[in-house]
């Protein structure tokens, strides 16, 4: 299987049309550029943020092309420190253009199954899929680009009910 770098998976961004859908599925990301900020704020120090500029101005050039980025996180309550840390940061996502809903995982739909092997994924403009990959410390190994009709319409269905249920980040409690 051949991954692509999260530099590459952001460069999806200058390509799509609409709309980009990403379902978050874990309880805690290993991400070097979030390293030292995730830290500083666990010992409660403040933080600049510089190291989420790069993405913030994607974001916020996307936004203003008319297109729209979403993202549904399914969390385990009570959450773990690090969705602690994620919750904090949301509203800068919010502030660059991106729509964020969360989704207690105790309240998922009855019956729900999660495709590519309960992966996270990237849905750009409902024909393509960036399927992330994690070592078993759960460090991003990179994401492995999916255009099967069938495994993007699962993608597409799940996204929408999923959507459906989820709420949004300025209504989420704890």
């Amino acid at each position: 299987m051949d991954l692509i770098t999260s530099a590459q998976r952001d460069e999806l961004f200058n390509s799509f049309e609409r709309d980009a859908f990403h379902l978050e599925l874990r309880d805690d990301y290993g991400s070097p550029i979030e390293d030292t900020p995730y830290a500083r704020w666990q010992r409660g120090e403040p933080d600049d943020y510089a190291w989420l500029g790069p993405w913030m101005a994607l974001m916020k050039r996307v936004a203003q092309e008319g297109k729209t980025v979403r993202r549904v996180r399914v969390v385990t309550e009570p959450h773990s420190r690090y969705v602690g840390w994620e919750h904090s940061l949301t509203h800068l996502n919010i502030e660059a253009g991106e729509d964020i809903r969360w989704l207690p995982r105790h309240r998922l739909p009855e019956g729900v199954t999660f495709p590519v092997n309960g992966n996270d994924w990237w849905l750009y403009d409902d024909h393509l899929l960036a399927v992330g990959h994690f070592a078993p410390e759960g460090r991003v190994l990179g994401s492995e680009i999916i255009e099967d009709p069938d495994t993007v319409a699962e993608c597409v269905r799940l996204r929408d009910l999923l959507w459906a249920v989820a709420v949004p980040h300025s209504e989420y409690k704890s």
